[in-house]
């Protein structure tokens, strides 16, 4: 006897994205206080991505952060494609990034500082992050 699906167990929900609604970190004076929503909520989250080394910490899923610490002593051509290919694959991991494009980078004494704009669900981003290398 074949089994017959019972129809009566139909979803009957929608399935709607949650606000970005956060705690606001004030870096300047390393204090955490308020609320933030919006493009500032994603900057935050963009912010802690690129942060947070991946693999290190066992609070967070191994989708989370960014790995440049294998970047260190590497050729500064290499480091230029490998920074765009990581921070591109970390920020998609967030479905409310859409895009990362228009890198350039400036190499300094063991340092380059990378820009790049983020596409979000909230409008667009400049960012910047130095990369030790």
């Amino acid at each position: 006897m074949i089994p017959t699906l019972n129809d009566d167990l139909q979803p009957d929900f929608e399935v709607c994205q949650q606000p970005g609604r956060t705690y606001k970190m004030n870096l300047e004076e390393m204090r955490i206080g308020g609320s933030v929503d919006g493009i500032e909520a994603i900057k935050q989250a963009i912010y802690k991505i690129l942060n947070t080394q991946k693999f290190q910490y066992l609070i967070y899923s191994w989708d989370y952060g960014i790995e440049l610490t294998d970047l260190f002593g590497e050729s500064t051509a290499l480091v230029y494609s490998e920074i765009e290919n990581r921070i591109r694959e970390a920020l998609q991991e967030d479905d409310r990034i859409t895009d990362v494009r228009d890198f350039s980078f400036e190499s300094g004494k063991r340092q380059v500082l990378v820009r790049f704009t983020a596409y979000t669900t909230e409008g667009t981003a400049d960012i910047e992050k130095v990369v030790m290398v």
